[in-house]
């Protein structure tokens, strides 16, 4: 084989083998940053992840939302009308967040099976509700 082959393969072997690492490195990224959507049935059911964050959504279960102290810790109930998870959150919660509307929130669950989230969203006006909570209250309980 002649000197330039050699080295034109060489090239195209090195350009394949950089291709196949950025693109490794891509969909780790990608599977390492995706956030999947659980409703409350789910979470009871122990359909949700034990060591990654997701996404809980439904409705703030009125009379549920406590301060136990004087920092910003807010603890509540999150139903789908059929399973309630216990949700905590450390942080200023959003203005349009209330009893009885739908939020979704993003965290984990901890060891005692209460969702601690890292971010809170509620709708932002009256008509609308997240794709994802809206679908879940459509869904019997234990349905996919």
């Amino acid at each position: 084989m002649k000197p330039i082959r050699k080295q034109r393969l060489l090239l195209i072997g090195l350009m394949l083998a950089g291709l196949g690492l950025a693109a490794t490195f891509a969909l780790k990224a990608f599977n390492e940053n995706l956030m999947y959507f659980f409703s409350t049935s789910d979470v009871k059911a122990g359909k949700a992840p034990d060591n990654a964050a997701f996404r809980l959504g439904g409705m703030v279960v009125k009379g549920s939302v406590e301060r136990p102290g004087k920092d910003l810790l807010v603890r509540f109930k999150l139903s789908d009308f059929s399973q309630e998870v216990v949700v905590e959150y450390s942080g200023i919660l959003p203005d349009l967040f209330r009893e009885g509307q739908g939020i979704v929130a993003k965290g984990r669950l901890d060891l005692n099976g209460v969702f601690v989230a890292e971010e809170v969203l509620a709708k932002h006006d009256e008509n609308y509700m997240p794709p994802e909570v809206a679908g879940s209250l459509k869904k019997p309980a234990g349905q996919p």
